[in-house]
């Protein structure tokens, strides 16, 4: 009965202890989640800014092209759309 009772008394420690882990695993994961999403926010800021300016760059090639009369114009358009 003792042995019994003891490892009764041990499995239901045990069960509490990986349920008190598996809440604090959350947390941090949670917590990871969070940081993560606080980095790649700006990081998307930055990509979308650097892929405006290219875009930017592109029409003002063709815009120049188009006013030199350029075949080059057609390219430039080309990637534009590729992007």
């Amino acid at each position: 009965l003792a042995i019994a009772s003891s490892t009764y008394c041990l499995r239901s420690h045990l069960v509490h202890g990986l349920e008190e882990q598996e809440a604090q695993l959350d947390e941090i994961e949670s917590t990871l989640r969070g940081h993560i999403r606080l980095i790649e926010d700006p990081l998307d800021q930055i990509e979308r800014k650097r892929h405006m300016n290219k875009r930017e760059e592109l029409y003002g090639k063709r815009k120049r092209d188009e006013k030199n009369g350029s075949r080059e114009a057609y390219e430039v358009i080309v990637r534009i759309q590729e992007i």
